[in-house]
């Protein structure tokens, strides 16, 4: 299949003109409160739009009616999508074809969550892969299994950066209720020495299980950290350290030689098909899995698959990642909204924006297409927030009566697993008004009582925060992300932008240390001079 190299550019689309035109005619002047009214009006239709532009998919209830779109809008980018070739993208990518074209791999993060094939499954190009998945997968959870049982550890401290700490510290915090009592979860991932110095002084070596997560076991930042961690721990248990490492470290790496080399003998790899941010369901999962348990781990799992299933199966307009996807093609293109605020309503989903800011912004974070050609048009948006109702005290002023329009993703959750009176319908109360007070604003007010109103949210809905709940709304996330990149024809899954900060890097450290300027620009060798001095 050629798909994914032969599909349509978005702004070579006789879609993508018919929007501009929409957008003009209709699209720019829409009001909401508008277009609730008209429906209100029309006995006959009852509650049309909030029917039209809300669904349940798995463990995710998704409300859309709140944002600045009609029917004939969500044609239109729908018409967009197939003149794209978006679903062919999609079934490439589920086919195991090399869509990461610049680096010539498959994306395959789906597998990760695949249930095994049984006797009589029809064979698939990723039968092979699917069965490493599984090895792997059984040796983690029973290497967990094994640490939960293991009294003697009280401490498990996971060092990586990215992917390979984004995803597992925010899924542990997230799922902290299901964790196992008598363990505590740490996670270092700054070569900022502050961090693990803290850590460090909470801990007895005989007590801590230290997991090293690196693809490549070169991470300069996750090897710094790794090696300050066994020296702390050959000090701290003198000539008895050595034959201890083995031990108290096991390596989340694909380098096996090289965790051999510094004392590991507990492995865990993956693969090149799956990248760092999607990498969370891989073994780099492990410290939940040691959390959650094998169980618990499995029910994260069939979460995800779940959805897999919704977005690779379910009609393109009742489709949650694809209607989400489009939504953001919308606003960041027609609309030119800069960026989106995400407010998770629940204490323990505190770490979802910063993980979903890796997820959006190094995977569409991209000024070229795949050809390598310039884009003419904006791609990802800046996404960032915090929990509610924290932020209510904090950034929503703006929200509300800010110059800038900035869309607004409610994450809630129904159910409380407290016991607290009164909490839970005040948070609820507030995610609620919040959404609603965007929407109507005040407009009968003036001066600095004025609220536009009209500002759009999305509302995504949770019955219980669980394993099988998380899984679900990580894996629409990452699909809604490979919507949009599909539709701006980007390659959503490498991330040269990273490399070039982490090669001057390396020669910064060494001039730091010689004092050499020559060659630097002023402001670069001014700072170092006064680095040094």
């Amino acid at each position: 299949m050629t798909a994914p190299l032969a599909a349509t550019r978005c702004d070579r689309t006789a879609a993508w003109a018919a929007l501009q035109a929409h957008f003009a005619a209709e699209g720019e002047g829409f009001d909401v409160r508008q277009a609730f009214a008209a429906d209100a009006a029309d006995t006959s239709l009852g509650a049309k739009r909030f029917a039209n532009f809300s669904q349940q998919a798995p463990h995710v209830f998704a409300d859309l009616s709140k944002n600045l779109i009609d029917e004939q809008t969500e044609s239109l980018l729908q018409t967009l999508a197939q003149q794209c070739g978006l679903e062919a993208q999609r079934d490439a990518m589920f086919a195991g074809e090399k869509i990461n074209t610049t680096e010539q791999r498959a994306v395959m993060h789906f597998l990760l969550r695949q249930p095994a094939q049984q006797a009589g499954d029809q064979p698939q190009p990723w039968h092979e892969a699917l069965a490493q998945v599984h090895s792997t997968l059984s040796a983690m959870l029973a290497y967990a299994e094994q640490v939960r049982a293991d009294e003697r550890i009280t401490d498990v401290v996971n060092i990586g950066i990215g992917g390979s700490d984004l995803g597992p510290q925010m899924a542990v915090l997230a799922l902290a209720e299901f964790s196992i009592p008598g363990k505590r979860f740490h996670f270092v991932s700054n070569v900022d020495g502050h961090e693990l110095a803290g850590i460090l002084s909470q801990l007895d070596a005989e007590k801590t299980l230290f997991l090293v997560a690196s693809k490549t076991f070169t991470t300069t930042e996750t090897m710094t950290n790794a090696l300050s961690a066994k020296r702390w721990f050959e000090a701290q248990l003198g000539a008895a350290a050595a034959p201890k490492i083995a031990r108290h470290f096991a390596a989340l790496t694909t380098n096996v030689a090289a965790a051999q080399a510094f004392g590991i003998s507990s492995t865990f790899g993956f693969w090149d098909w799956v990248g760092g941010r999607y990498s969370l369901m891989s073994a780099i999962g492990l410290p939940l899995a040691i959390s959650i348990g094998a169980v618990g781990f499995k029910e994260f799992l069939a979460g995800a698959h779940a959805m897999d299933e919704h977005f690779r199966t379910a009609p393109a307009a009742r489709n949650v990642p694809i209607r989400l996807g489009l939504l953001d093609v919308w606003y960041r293109n027609f609309h030119g909204f800069s960026s989106r605020s995400l407010a998770p309503y629940h204490s323990a989903l505190q770490r979802l924006p910063a993980y979903l800011q890796q997820l959006e912004m190094e995977s569409n974070g991209k000024r070229v297409d795949r050809t390598g050609a310039a884009l003419p048009f904006d791609t990802a948006p800046v996404l960032w927030g915090e929990p509610g109702t924290n932020g209510q005290h904090a950034y929503f002023q703006m929200l509300h009566q800010g110059t800038d329009v900035v869309p607004v993703e409610f994450v809630a959750v129904k159910k409380a697993t407290h016991s607290l009176l009164g909490h839970h319908d005040k948070l609820l109360a507030n995610v609620l008004a919040q959404a609603q007070a965007l929407m109507l604003g005040q407009v009968d007010a003036g001066g600095h009582r004025h609220f536009p109103g009209n500002r759009p949210s999305t509302f995504l809905l949770l019955d219980e925060l669980t394993p099988a709940s998380l899984g679900a709304l990580i894996a629409l996330q990452e699909h809604r992300v490979f919507v949009s990149g599909a539709i701006w024809g980007i390659n959503s899954f490498d991330q040269w932008g990273v490399e070039l900060g982490k090669m001057l890097a390396k020669d910064v450290e060494a001039r730091l240390a010689s004092g050499e300027v020559s060659g630097l620009d002023a402001s670069t060798a001014g700072l170092l001079q006064k680095l040094r001095a």
